[in-house]
């Protein structure tokens, strides 16, 4: 089987996407809009968890985001707003807005199988009253960031049925994959006696430091 490389170099097989696929269906045009409404706010009051996409000049990033019911907060119906928390301080997401604007939101509804994605455009913001409005635990952010919407639309939940994902089977238990631990000492930046500590440490700290 021939694969293109890096430079995109390979079989002269580019599909023609228009001829293997339909066009969407009228209906599913109408539904992406360009603002929100009272179903998008519904599904916005239940939100815990999206991931980020955002493209800068080092490449892309998806990060992901969570928090408790409604941690994504509209402010109208071309605006929403949600708060930056302690993660792996690699803020590529908060970077690459400095460079590039864009943003893409995809967010999943634990035992639902639809998503909702908003895309637009970001700003980073310190305003004192925003972040207070933000705030977890009589703690406010640092950072917050505000999305203008340019397009919203509900996906079908195919990929989520596919994947069982909500099921409980589809749950991976402890020993079927390396702990944080054992991966760190797979790239060698700690010693095999250090894995435990590491792994109970890693174990507290997703729990208890969230804010």
């Amino acid at each position: 089987m021939a694969i293109p490389d890096e430079t995109g170099q390979g079989p002269s097989d580019t599909p023609n996407l228009d001829e293997l696929y339909a066009q969407p269906s009228e209906m599913i045009q109408k539904a992406v809009l360009d603002h929100l409404v009272e179903a998008h706010a519904a599904y916005l009051k239940v939100a815990t968890f999206f991931c980020l996409a955002t493209a800068g000049g080092a490449g892309l990033d998806a990060s992901p985001r969570g928090g408790p019911p409604g941690f994504v907060k509209m402010i109208d119906a071309h605006r929403v707003v949600f708060a930056d928390w302690p993660g792996n301080n690699r803020i590529e997401s908060m970077r690459n807005l400095d460079q590039d604007d864009r943003v893409g939101m995809l967010f999943l509804f634990p035992g639902l199988d639809v998503f909702l994605r908003i895309n637009g455009r970001a700003r980073l913001t310190t305003e004192p009253a925003l972040l207070a409005s933000l705030a977890e635990g009589n703690r406010p952010p640092k950072v917050a960031t505000v999305v203008h919407v340019t397009e919203v639309l509900f996906h079908c939940g195919k990929a989520a049925h596919r994947a069982h994902l909500w099921d409980g089977p589809s749950k991976i238990g402890p020993g079927v994959v390396p702990t944080v631990g054992a991966v760190m000492a797979s790239f060698r930046l700690l010693g095999e006696a250090q894995v435990a500590q590491v792994d109970a440490a890693y174990a507290q700290a997703v729990r208890t430091e969230l804010y």
